[in-house]
């Protein structure tokens, strides 16, 4: 398992209508493309929850084949010709977790980007998040929880899917969910992934 986000970052003023529209037509064309667990279309706007207006999908890829088809391929290009070609961050899977009520529509999502101390050990931090992400997908309202790490900087990434506005304080930013593509959420591995 993969996890993959880009962020394109819009100006203050940008009228967001503009990537609302191009999420609801053509957002369905990675309903079915191979190797896709999901791909959350994730935006979030200028305001008091948000410092930025922004669209930043989150890709969770079941097979490697999927995302270099995808990033080499039609669906890649026409952002790169629509915006630019945006820094592509890319985790390593450690855990998929389905949460509280798996089959609802997920309306938010948080994301949360922790970088592992040097002086940390790395299995033990590792062991930690996946057992956050485990406990966080315990919660109401929690569709599921994927936890990643980058070892390039070891940086750990949280990200919850929910069916409502998340509860109390979770830390993260928070971003409003367009559309779900997940033509093979099945097949990511439950639970830890080594």
């Amino acid at each position: 398992m993969h996890a993959m986000q880009y962020e394109i970052t819009l100006p203050a003023g940008y009228d967001m209508g503009i990537i609302r529209e191009r999420v609801a037509t053509r957002g369905h064309l990675l309903d079915d493309f191979p190797g896709l667990g999901l791909k959350a279309y994730l935006i979030r706007e200028r305001g008091p929850d948000s410092p930025v207006n922004q669209y930043a999908p989150l890709y969770l890829w079941s097979a490697p084949e999927g995302m270099n088809a995808f990033l080499w391929g039609p669906g890649f290009q026409g952002i790169v010709d629509d915006f630019g070609r945006p820094e592509v961050q890319h985790w390593t899977g450690l855990s998929y977790q389905e949460g509280s009520v798996p089959t609802a529509l997920p309306r938010t999502a948080v994301r949360r980007r922790e970088t592992i101390p040097g002086t940390a050990a790395p299995a033990q931090a590792v062991q930690a998040a996946i057992e956050e992400g485990a406990r966080t997908a315990a919660h109401p309202g929690a569709v599921a929880t994927v936890t990643a790490v980058d070892p390039r900087h070891w940086e750990l990434l949280h990200f919850s899917l929910w069916d409502h506005e998340p509860p109390g304080p979770l830390p993260g930013d928070r971003y409003e969910i367009l559309h779900l593509s997940a033509p093979e959420r099945d097949r990511p591995v439950r639970g830890r992934q080594w």
